[in-house]
């Protein structure tokens, strides 16, 4: 079915600056998205998000910012004309300062079969080398229908390995509706993980048998 814009537009606005994201750029403490410069203008003067006002980082919140380049990719498609308007802004801020514009990155050769180079395209949905670890999603411990939540539309995710185990109960309690009373465990094989763990770190300890 046909879907209206403005449907959409309250899932791809910056709540800073009211308008739709560039370089959207996603806080990993609470998931909450806005563009590049206008979070990073923020955390000059506050340690919060500016949407949830939860602490980001005592004293460093740049750390925990990530780009979504999934996200700008999609908000590029839906809106139409963006991306170019945003790339001759740029490109005139830099000429009327005298400055060299930015290259567009250009996709690299590589060998054909037949030893001719030629260039692959991208997808535009690629998967960032940041997100380097695969989650699968169960639910265990508890009998189906009990409770009041909502069931995970997808179990396997895909998310960076500097994310901790406080992150994933996050996520978990934001897709499934949970109430803050209920306690959530997450198990990996006879491991009860703990919050500060962070996925590299729990990949590295127990092994080749955190990928099961």
């Amino acid at each position: 079915r046909m879907i209206n814009l403005a449907e959409l537009t309250p899932y791809i606005l910056c709540s800073i600056c009211k308008g739709y994201f560039i370089d959207a750029t996603t806080i990993t403490e609470c998931l909450h998205t806005f563009c590049k410069s206008c979070i990073v203008r923020h955390f000059y003067y506050s340690n919060r998000c500016p949407k949830c006002n939860i602490v980001v980082h005592q004293t460093q919140p740049l750390y925990n910012i990530r780009l979504d380049r999934q996200l700008q990719d999609i908000v590029y498609k839906l809106v139409v004309n963006l991306e170019e308007r945003e790339k001759k802004q740029m490109h005139d801020f830099y000429k009327e300062r005298g400055l060299e514009v930015p290259k567009p990155a250009v996709p690299q050769p590589v060998p054909a079969s037949r030893g001719r180079p030629r260039k692959v395209l991208g997808s535009v949905f690629r998967i960032p080398p940041e997100l380097d670890i695969s989650i699968l999603l169960e639910f265990i411990g508890a009998n189906e229908g009990t409770g009041n939540f909502k069931p995970l539309e997808k179990k396997f995710v895909r998310v960076s390995g500097e994310a901790t185990i406080g992150h994933v109960e996050k996520f978990l309690r934001r897709k499934m509706d949970l109430d803050p009373a209920c306690q959530v465990d997450i198990i990996c094989g006879d491991h009860l993980l703990e919050h500060y763990q962070t996925l590299r770190e729990i990949r590295q300890v127990i092994g080749e048998s955190a990928v099961q």
